[in-house]
This record gives structure tokens, C-alpha cells and sequence, in this order.
């Protein structure tokens, strides 16, 4: 994995980390140890399958290269959660850490999303497995119960699509006539796999939309409202999922990561799930990733502390559900966009 690689690079110490090694589907998420009649059933080199190392471990000092190109000699090199989305949610600023009955939820926001709670143990059933969703490890034995989701590249790619139509605008304009543009002109499921790599992306919902019986349309505001308006659908349809598996209502979303900057989708969000929306910090896995250096080296004590840190030094945004009434009946035709994927 690539995080163990850099860390072999600066101190010439192999290591697996473990919320990384999570994703390889190659760990048991009940006992977090190597499932090795998997590994063997694949004619994997077992030699590669070492003890995990959790986040927070000190491998060592850079090596001597390394100090001797930097002059960082003696700094020790410490372990995060390589895999991104789990340094991104121990940056959630939370008020508590992997409950029996969690009641907010979180978003990695960008150009794709990963929707999920932090529970104290895997969920794993035939529910779970029926809803697509994945237990991937998190930090301090947690684990990230969690839906992947297509993000704002839907949102991006129109804006290539405008772009060679001679149609360009930056991302502030976009909002601005997303704002604008009518509602629910098009319903676009984020997840549909037609939207994941097409030729053009403009091309693609319209035909998309024709498919499904909605109008086409080539309007820019349009086109980039309908982007987000079908992500915030998702997101309310993934959370109701969500309270499926967990047992219990969730009452606050935390969105993280560079979504958490475009204000319309956040609204969005509070209004399509009827719940409030936490926004912030825009750089939550950079955040995590000191947090557990500051973890590994003992100037915090844990997670609780850690989140603390977190609230007192970074700047959210809170949104409440303004209109969610007129998100009902959009949600019930979304329904169907989401049983054709």
C-alpha cells in the first residue's frame, strides 16, 4: 500500500498499517486479523501478510539517506490512518468516539463521497451486504461503517463538458447559477454507471434523462443544480440506510473534506434529510493524519481529546433544514433512478 511505502522509504522499515489494510477485503473486520484461507484460495505470497501496525506507532527514526538529504536527523517517523477517509473522520469534531448508538453520521465530501457512522463493531449481515455498505477499520480498533458514493465529480465533469462548449465558468459561478436555476428539473443519481467515466458528461445525463424520461436540457444552471441536487438525494437515501443498520435515528450530519466549502450543497443536504448539516474542517484528513502523530507522541491522550482539539481550533458551519417539505416528493421519483443502477 502506498502510505507503508513511503514510511519503508523514510526509515527503510516494512510495515502494514491497518486501516489501509482494511480495504484490501483480505482482513476479518470481526477479529481485524488476515484471513488467510482468503489469501491462500488467491495463491497470494504469504510472506507479504505481516503483523498490522495500528496508528500511532513509531517505526523508527529516518534513516540516514533521508536525514542526510533533509537534515532531519533523529525525527521519528510515525504512523497515521494511511487510508485517507479514516484520518478524515477521526478529524470529525464530534463530541464522542465510536458509541453503541451513534446519532451522527459523517460525509468525506469531495470528488467522490463516503457516507458512514463510527461504530464500536463491524455490522456484518445480510442487510449490510444487501445495502453495498463496507466495515473498514478506523482508528483505535474502531471501525467505519460506510457507503461509498459518487461525490461532486458528476458536478466537475459538466464543468469540462461546458468548457469545450465554449461555455466556461469558475467554481463560485456555478453555485451562483445553480442558486438560481428552478428545481428538480432533472434527477441525476450520482451512482448511476453511465456518469462514471463517459466521454462527455453533459452528453451522458441527457441521454441518462431521455432513458428515464426527463427532459434534456443544455442549460449550465440547470445542469450543475441537478448535479448537486442529486448527491444531497443520495445522501438522504444513504442516511435512512444508515439508521437501518445502526439501529437508530441519526440527528446530525458532519460533512468534512473540500465539499464541505460549497454552502448550496450543504443547504442541500439539511434540506433533503431534514437534519442539520455540520460543515468543516475543509482539511480533515491532513488534520487527522497530525492528530494521531500528536496520539503516537502522547501530547493528547485520545480520540475525545483529539475532537476537543478539533472544535477549538477550526471554524464549522452549521445549516438547518430550511424547506425539507419540498424534498418529499423529488425523493420518491428519486427512488426509482436508484433501483435502475
Amino acid at each position: 500500500m502506498m502510505g507503508d511505502f513511503f514510511h519503508w522509504l523514510l526509515t527503510g522499515k516494512r510495515s502494514i498499517e491497518a486501516t489501509n489494510a482494511s480495504t484490501t477485503q483480505l482482513l476479518d473486520p470481526r477479529t481485524k486479523s488476515w484471513r488467510w484461507d482468503l489469501i491462500e484460495k488467491f495463491d497470494l505470497p504469504s510472506k507479504l501478510f505481516t503483523e498490522l501496525v495500528e496508528p500511532g506507532t513509531t517505526l523508527g527514526e529516518v534513516q540516514e539517506s533521508v536525514a542526510a538529504t533533509t537534515g532531519l536527523s533523529g525525527v521519528p517517523v510515525i504512523v497515521p490512518a494511511t487510508h485517507d477517509t479514516a484520518s478524515a473522520v477521526l478529524a470529525v469534531p464530534a463530541n464522542d468516539f465510536a458509541p453503541a448508538a451513534p446519532t451522527w453520521c459523517y460525509i468525506s465530501s469531495g470528488t467522490w463521497s463516503l457516507m458512514g457512522c463510527e461504530v464500536a463493531e463491524p455490522k456484518i449481515n445480510s442487510t449490510c451486504s444487501e445495502l453495498n455498505f463496507t466495515n473498514e477499520r478506523g482508528v483505535t480498533g474502531s471501525t467505519r461503517l460506510l457507503k461509498n458514493i459518487g461525490g461532486l465529480w458528476i458536478f466537475q465533469q459538466i464543468r469540462k463538458s461546458m468548457q469545450r462548449r465554449e461555455c466556461a465558468h469558475d467554481w463560485e459561478e456555478m453555485v451562483q447559477l445553480a442558486e438560481k436555476a428552478p428545481p428538480f428539473q432533472i434527477l441525476i443519481n450520482p451512482d448511476d454507471p453511465s456518469l462514471v467515466a463517459p466521454t462527455d458528461m453533459v452528453d451522458a445525463i441527457n441521454q441518462l434523462a431521455t432513458q428515464t424520461g426527463q427532459p434534456c436540457t443544455q442549460e449550465p444552471g440547470v445542469l450543475y443544480r441537478s448535479a448537486l441536487e442529486g448527491l444531497a438525494l443520495r445522501y438522504r437515501s444513504c442516511l435512512g440506510m444508515l439508521e437501518t443498520l445502526v439501529g437508530n435515528p441519526i440527528e446530525t450530519i458532519h460533512i468534512v473534506g473540500g465539499g464541505s466549502l460549497n454552502e448550496l450543497l450543504c443547504q442541500m443536504t439539511a434540506d433533503a434529510c431534514n437534519r442539520p448539516v455540520i460543515a468543516g474542517p475543509v482539511e480533515a484528513t491532513a488534520i487527522g493524519n497530525l492528530l494521531m502523530q500528536m496520539m503516537g507522541t502522547g501530547q493528547i491522550t485520545g480520540v475525545t481529546e483529539a475532537r476537543q482539539l478539533v472544535r477549538e481550533s477550526f471554524l464549522t458551519k452549521t445549516y438547518q433544514p430550511q424547506s425539507p417539505e419540498i424534498w418529499e416528493e423529488p425523493a420518491e421519483r428519486f427512488v426509482s433512478l436508484e433501483l435502475s443502477e
